[in-house]
């Protein structure tokens, strides 16, 4: 199969029939894609430099792949010089409360609604897989879709082909689904028309910067990811440092605040995606249950969500943090259960929240007894950074 890959369809060549581009996208909507447009495989000089500034300011962190992809990315024909157009497709993953409403509830997490349901890549992929089949055999065209980890710049395509706009959180934003679209790309060598890119509806308002808990916005339209607690809490691998701490408050998984707060979501309606529908455990978990999943059960239970990919580790060790700000003491032995867990993630994170709950006296103690065995440098750093002043608690 020519330019083959897990995503690939091909034949040979064909230059498009003035009805395809109506045929594809009909297609695509009868296939449940709420969202679609065309944009044009060429290069859109701003995007890759706007790609470029973000990875020069060092706000990539320790996302590696992107410095890595980052020629492919600029540009469409960058990843596949024969592509001539790519059609962008949107899932509406609208959620049907909330996702602030247990901030003031600590004793829950908050997991990022784009994550309560079945992981979006499957499901996307799937409708796309059968997309590209159309295209293929009705026009004679070879196509390759994408959804998310290919290095394509998504939200920049999305806008040119007219399904919203990149707001000044730098996330996509439609006047009909608001902030909850999930992309997909279907690129092809056909020459389609391409739709008028969306005007930028933002104006003065800047709800999305100033809901921020952790100032990850250095101006407007600009995004550092390293300040993000999206990326600290699923992309980041290693400990999260002090500073982000308590902002994080029960977010345990991602963050909605600056899409939730969009006027533009005023126009959005619940999804009515049967996969993306909130899994009841993840609505509002009890974080001493999460705290106590070993790698087994934390597989068992993740099993087709995207928090699996985080892994065991990383997910206890933001759960921690969770626990650590919920001013509970009822929630300190979930914390001292994991002094002593195999991964130096979660005991420094065990120790940080055990400080952040016990007694003065209880939490000296507690570093008596156990920061003497402990041999990792980050974990003993915790137990030894608060000195004698013990907890933040009263």
């Amino acid at each position: 199969m020519p330019n083959g890959g897990p995503n690939a369809l091909a034949t040979s060549e064909a230059t498009a029939p003035p009805d395809a581009r109506d045929a594809i996208l009909a297609h695509a909507r009868s296939l449940g894609f709420q969202a679609v447009g065309v944009a044009s495989a060429d290069t859109a000089p701003a995007d890759g430099e706007g790609l470029r500034q973000f990875l020069r300011l060092g706000y990539a962190g320790d996302m590696a792949w992107l410095p890595r992809t980052a020629e492919r990315r600029a540009a469409p024909r960058a990843l596949w010089p024969e592509a001539r157009s790519v059609v962008v497709v949107g899932l509406n993953y609208g959620p049907a409360h909330d996702p602030l409403r247990l901030l003031d509830t600590p004793s829950r997490g908050i997991v990022s609604a784009y994550a309560q349901g079945r992981d979006y890549h499957d499901v996307l992929k799937g409708r796309l897989r059968r997309l590209a089949r159309f295209v293929a055999d009705t026009f004679g065209a070879e196509v390759k879709f994408f959804v998310d980890t290919a290095p394509v710049m998504e939200k920049p395509l999305a806008a040119r082909a007219g399904l919203g706009w990149q707001g000044k959180h730098t996330n996509l934003v439609s006047r009909r689904h608001g902030s909850w679209l999930f992309l997909g790309e279907l690129f092809t060598t056909l020459d389609l028309a391409p739709d008028d890119a969306e005007a930028d509806h933002c104006g003065s308002c800047r709800q999305c910067l100033d809901v921020c808990p952790t100032d990850a916005f250095p101006a407007p339209y600009r995004l550092d990811a390293t300040r993000c607690i999206s990326y600290l809490t699923i992309e980041h691998k290693g400990h999260i440092a002090p500073e982000f701490r308590e902002a994080m408050g029960n977010r345990i998984y991602g963050c909605d605040d600056c899409l939730a707060v969009c006027p533009w979501n005023k126009f959005a309606r619940r999804t009515e995606e049967y996969a993306f529908l909130p899994r009841a455990e993840l609505t509002a978990p009890r974080l001493a249950d999460l705290a106590a999943l070993d790698d087994r059960t934390f597989r068992t239970v993740f099993s087709g969500s995207p928090i699996k990919r985080t892994g065991r580790d990383r997910f206890v060790r933001n759960v921690l943090i969770a626990i650590g700000n919920c001013g509970d003491a009822t929630a300190l032995p979930a914390a001292k259960r994991l002094l002593g867990d195999p991964s130096p993630l979660v005991r420094a994170m065990a120790v940080w929240a055990s400080q952040r709950l016990a007694p003065p006296a209880d939490f000296a103690a507690l570093r008596a007894r156990l920061a003497p065995g402990e041999t990792d440098p980050a974990v003993l750093k915790e137990w030894h950074a608060h000195g004698e002043a013990g907890s933040l608690r009263p």
